[in-house]
């Protein structure tokens, strides 16, 4: 018996929200635009995630960087930027240590505040503004796991004569060169002609689109970037290490041996930084954070809205349907049937809204798929579901309860 009165009390809240379907639509738009929110926020930050990780994975597995202050999510200091570069030399004595199986000295000449070079490559008649270029060891495309789509590496014996060959980022020589072959082919960069004898793979980026800065570089040999800049000494170490198990062993044996080589005194900071590309996953989760935090406070206000909105759309509905309430109780309807047919009207009206605002939120994530990483989450499309039946819940309880509360014979009497 009790199972036939919910039904009944679902199928009449039903059909009161279809025979008022304008209001009904005009009450649960708060919601809508709460999901709504839910969804799309949710969908692009796990769009860029996904991004972020492909792109820090792309860095390398197992590498370690070390440079004279920290880069990432620091603002250096007066006395950070003070300190003496990092040499050559100490990359050979981190190449020595037991688990490290490449290393790199790396020195670079580009725009860091533009995120672009500021050199002119020629090829013929065509020209590229905006590359950057890059002084390295061999063992740079071993720590880096580079994939070279034409061509090679340079060689040791090239980076030991100063040999004039250069590898091309991709975009790089897709604009030199269209159409032909890039192997062998004269480059003029920076006024100094070289030969180009490899093409690197196209990079990842960021956030999905657009393009990697790393796709319009030159890469050179140490000793043949040396020609070109002279007065750029400040060597970036890259250290490639055996095991993800030994990273704080490497890093602490790193340390210890900067400290050595740079004379540190014991009861003094560190005058270097040692990071991983968990350091950039780390500045990325805060930024997430704060976007979170923006979701749930758009989100919660879009939901607060629609909540209140139910409850005042429930509220008259009761005084509407005072007689019709009176009428249901004369003929045996308990207190207990006409709190749950309210409250279920209001669940159902807000689950309607969370179903649009679903929907609505779907295709928009799908349309920013297009300009910037997107991927919707189950998890919380379920969530924004749920939150949004919570609501008819919380703010329906009232106006059922006020119903169920009704006296059978005022209600009758009243018109």
């Amino acid at each position: 018996m009790k199972a036939v009165d919910q039904r009944e009390s679902i199928k009449m809240a039903i059909d009161t929200l279809r025979a008022n379907k304008m209001r009904s639509a005009l009450t649960i738009l708060g919601i809508v635009i709460g999901v709504m929110t839910v969804i799309t926020i949710s969908s692009v930050i796990n769009g860029l995630n996904a991004s972020v990780s492909n792109l820090v994975s792309s860095f390398g597995t197992n590498v370690l960087w070390v440079f004279r202050f920290p880069v990432i999510g620091v603002q250096p200091t007066a006395e950070m930027l003070a300190r003496k570069q990092l040499t050559f030399d100490d990359m050979l004595a981190v190449r020595e240590l037991p688990h490290v199986v490449a290393s790199d000295a790396a020195l670079q000449y580009t725009n860091y505040q533009f995120n672009a070079g500021s050199v002119v490559a020629k090829f013929g008649r065509r020209k590229v503004d905006n590359v950057s270029l890059e002084g390295d060891t061999p063992q740079n495309a071993v720590v880096y796991d580079k994939e070279i789509t034409e061509g090679r590496y340079f060689t040791d014996t090239e980076s030991e004569r100063a040999a004039d060959v250069t590898v091309i980022g991709h975009d790089l020589a897709t604009s030199l060169f269209a159409g032909v072959d890039p192997l062998g082919q004269p480059v003029i960069i920076d006024g100094r002609t070289f030969t180009v004898i490899g093409v690197l793979a196209k990079q990842k980026t960021a956030f999905g689109g657009g393009k990697n800065p790393a796709d319009s570089y030159a890469f050179f040999p140490l000793s043949t970037f040396h020609k070109l800049h002279p007065e750029i000494l400040d060597y970036w170490i890259a250290a490639k290490y055996d095991d993800q198990k030994n990273k704080e062993l490497v890093t602490d044996e790193i340390r210890e041996l900067l400290r050595r080589r740079r004379k540190v005194r014991n009861e003094k900071p560190d005058n270097f930084a040692i990071f991983g590309s968990d350091s950039i996953t780390r500045l990325w989760n805060q930024l997430t954070g704060a976007l979170f935090a923006l979701m749930f406070g758009l989100s919660a206000v879009g939901l607060m809205v629609g909540g209140v909105g139910v409850m005042n759309i429930m509220l008259v509905s009761v005084t509407e349907r005072t007689r019709e309430i009176g009428v249901r109780k004369a003929i045996g309807a308990t207190k207990k049937t006409i709190l749950l047919q309210f409250t279920v009207e209001a669940v159902v009206l807000c689950a309607v809204g969370g179903v649009i605002g679903i929907a609505l939120g779907s295709l928009f994530a799908l349309a920013l798929s297009f300009l910037i990483s997107s991927s919707m989450s189950v998890l919380w499309v379920l969530a924004a579901f749920l939150c949004s039946c919570a609501i008819g819940l919380i703010f329906g309880i009232y106006p059922a309860y006020k119903a169920a509360s009704l006296n059978p014979i005022e209600a009758l009497r009243y018109e």
